[in-house]
């Protein structure tokens, strides 16, 4: 009985220690982590310092993002229920003060063990101390404030692919508040303290571990704010006239260094609410059979608003990408006098079943290298790419930066440029195999003139700096510098040189060809890129969208113009892209006729901001819009003297010796030619006009038409003959009532007929 009884007990025993073993094993090995873990948050308090987020200036040290102290307002349901404390009153109260549930605060207060429970991020200042007061009137230890921040932007929807947005955790989304996001940031600061079982703070130094905050640095862009807003007005201008129905772009780049000035991507939206939509899209999402497909359709459209067109999107770049094939001959010799460069409308590639057609179909006939440029030829360049072969142009392809990496596949997405902003994209092209096929110049013949492939606008306009800049490709960048909070550089980016692709002198020919498809009112395609007084070079494109045209039968087009001056020492390129203009719009889609004419609107004002000094011809300051002279209080001689000298007319009402009114008021700016109504002891007529339609009249005949109603005429676009140009837009809609002396502000372009009417 003694053995059993002892044997007994030696298998409980052992039974109990392997158990007890087991159990001291789970809780020291396999679960360490979790007790170390739940001890730490026991034995210790944290307190959080929230580093500033950097703010980001233009080139001017203008704030374009800049963040405020804001506050958390947490509650500590352990501390309520320690101290004894109504959380049905903390409910109610700061539901009050919150606008918020007081059930969504109740619920957190249900957590005792908890020490901190978020109920309400970000809230202002003026907000936070009704909380504080009300914790403070109540004897509260359970309600709590920290200090966080709130991001604005000063100028809304100004940049706001550049910028980007800094989202509801606080990180980056987009632009340069997401690459540079850990730059921005910095690091928050926190202290660690040891605390009782209580929560009460030990407050010993041996008990206490700090570190410290770091804010995060401030980014200065290359951008200017200034041009940023002459491009979105002038690009929103071409939108509404045109009738862009997928939005458009704009790039503008400093060609010797590769400084982005300004990028644009229309539709834009505001930073402060990036999360809002069009009324569009709201009625659409309305409308929607269900609350997931409602939610697919608000997603979609956010992004499609936040998506940056310039770097994001390919297209076939046209004729545009005739600077590239332009240069690359001129680089390798392959053009001179004695090269054929007829065009007699089409031309027989080999490879091709038949002729690929230009878009004269009539031809160009004789024409030399500058004319065929000009002409915008098709089979000029295709006759210039043969004569390049696919080897060489395909190796000054991947040289001036869109075919960084080969595949064997058919074609390949290549050539980012590197520039410091998420959701690049690269270009589709085609393989080495295929392009070098010696069976077929079919793809050759295409490239050419800028078809079959595609490429983001970024790459274009970083290829056609080098072409202008003395052949240097440069790595586009956004970033000028960082610096710290007392304003010291912590950083500066420094202009890159990938590499030099054409020599200087080729460069320099480039540049004066490309100049007389500007300056050339006869032959020159982008003539209506031109601004009196300064020297522009560019090119026109109207691409055709083939992929659509396979689909769906029906033909859409990108319509594009790069432009880049002084045409004798560039500084500045400009490329603006319109998707999707409308055939309802009553203007002839070209790139041409929509996007010379804008590009030539945003030089006219970015020249002059740049301090680029206008040097006029006597034509073109002849033909010039004059300010009116103030000649009130002058005799009438007097006053006929000051107007003529101005190179304006005028017409008196009354029978006074001396000038009492006039019409228009003095400084305004109205075309050259005009006739002033001076009122000599007389007063203007109370009666209002009811406005004309001035489009397809030259500048000339609407400003007589005008001066018959007692109104006048001014134009943002460049005069150079007023006789010829024709009015395409008017700031007063016809049929509206204007009073008499009103300016009306319009857009001309340049008929390439010589005739009226729309073409």
């Amino acid at each position: 009985m003694i053995r059993r009884t002892l044997f007994i007990m030696a298998v409980c025993g052992i039974v109990a220690f392997i158990v007890l073993a087991g159990r001291l094993f789970k809780l020291m090995i396999v679960d360490h982590e979790k007790y170390e873990a739940k001890a730490l948050a026991q034995q210790t308090g944290e307190t959080v310092e929230i580093a500033s987020r950097g703010a980001i200036y233009d080139s001017n040290m203008k704030v374009l993002a800049m963040s405020s102290d804001v506050y958390n307002v947490f509650v500590s349901p352990a501390e309520a229920i320690k101290n004894d404390e109504d959380t049905t009153m903390i409910a109610d109260g700061l539901a009050g003060i919150l606008g918020i549930d007081r059930n969504e605060i109740l619920l957190h207060m249900t957590n005792e063990e908890s020490w901190y429970e978020i109920i309400a991020k970000k809230v202002e200042p003026e907000v936070a101390d009704e909380v504080s007061e009300f914790a403070s009137s109540n004897g509260l230890t359970s309600v709590h404030l920290e200090t966080s921040f709130k991001r604005y932007y000063p100028y809304g929807s100004l940049a706001s692919h550049v910028i980007g947005f800094v989202g509801g955790e606080g990180k980056g989304q987009g632009g340069v508040e997401y690459e540079y996001n850990s730059i921005l940031s910095g690091a928050s600061g926190r202290t660690v303290r040891a605390q009782t079982a209580q929560g009460k703070e030990i407050l010993f130094t041996n008990y206490e571990d700090s570190y410290s905050t770091q804010n995060g640095y401030n980014a200065v862009l290359t951008l200017d704010s200034t041009i940023q807003y002459y491009v979105e007005k002038r690009l929103q201008e071409a939108v509404d006239k045109y009738s862009i129905r997928n939005g458009a772009g704009t790039i503008v780049m400093n060609v010797k260094t590769g400084g982005i000035l300004a990028m644009a991507s229309l539709g834009n939206f505001d930073l402060n609410d990036y999360l809002a939509v069009s009324e569009e899209t709201e009625l659409e999402a309305e409308a929607a059979e269900s609350d997931e497909e409602a939610d697919e359709i608000i997603s979609a459209a956010r992004q499609k608003q936040w998506r940056n067109k310039c770097l994001s999107d390919t297209y076939e770049p046209g004729s545009t990408f005739k600077i590239i094939t332009l240069s690359t001959a001129l680089q390798e010799g392959v053009v001179d006098d004695d090269f054929d460069l007829f065009c007699g409308g089409n031309y027989m590639v080999t490879g091709d079943t038949e002729p690929r057609n230009c878009w004269n179909t009539s031809g160009h006939g004789e024409q030399t290298i500058t004319q065929a440029t000009q002409h915008s030829c098709n089979v000029a360049f295709m006759k210039i790419g043969l004569a390049i072969g696919a080897e060489t142009f395909y190796k000054y392809c991947d040289a001036f930066g869109f075919l960084n990496e080969s595949s064997d596949t058919d074609a390949s997405l290549t050539g980012q440029t590197g520039i410091d902003l998420p959701g690049e994209s690269g270009s589709i092209w085609w393989s080495e195999n295929v392009f070098f096929n010696p069976d077929s110049k079919s793809q050759l013949a295409a490239a050419s003139f800028g078809q079959t492939f595609t490429i983001t606008p970024l790459q274009l306009i970083t290829a056609v700096s080098a072409c202008v800049n003395g052949g240097y490709l440069m790595e586009p960048y956004v970033v000028k510098e960082l610096t710290d909070d007392d304003g010291n550089t912590v950083y500066t980016n420094e202009p890159t040189v990938v590499r030099q692709v054409i020599s200087e002198e080729t460069s320099k020919q480039v540049c004066e060809i490309l100049e007389k498809v500007v300056n050339d009112p006869v032959d020159g395609t982008g003539k209506n890129a031109y601004v009196a007084g300064y020297r522009i070079g560019g090119k026109t494109a109207t691409s055709e969208k083939v992929t659509e045209l396979a689909e769906t039968g029906e033909k859409d087009y990108i319509v594009s113009f790069v432009g880049f001056a002084p045409a004798d020492d560039p500084q500045i390129a400009i490329l603006t892209f319109l998707d999707s203009p409308d055939p309802e719009s009553g203007i002839y889609i070209s790139g041409g006729q929509m996007g010379a004419p804008t590009v030539g609107a945003m030089f006219s004002d970015i020249l002059p901001y740049l301090g680029v000094e206008a040097e006029y011809s006597e034509e073109e300051a002849a033909n010039m819009d004059k300010s009116v002279p103030s000649v009130t209080g002058l005799s009438r001689e007097e006053a006929m003297s000051t107007l003529e000298e101005q190179g304006l007319r005028c017409r008196i009402i009354g029978d006074g010796t001396e000038i009492t009114t006039q019409l228009p008021s003095a400084h305004s700016v109205i075309a050259t030619g005009s006739e002033v109504i001076l009122y000599a002891d007389a007063e203007p007529s109370d009666e209002v006009e009811e406005m004309i339609d001035l489009t397809d009249l030259t500048y000339t005949t609407a400003r007589d038409r005008l001066a018959e109603l007692g109104l006048f005429i001014s134009t943002s676009s460049s005069v150079s003959s007023p006789s010829s140009q024709i009015v395409l837009t008017q700031n007063i809609a016809e049929g509206e009532e204007v009073k008499h002396g009103t300016v009306i502000n319009v857009t001309l372009q340049n008929s390439s007929s010589g005739m009226l009417g729309r073409y």
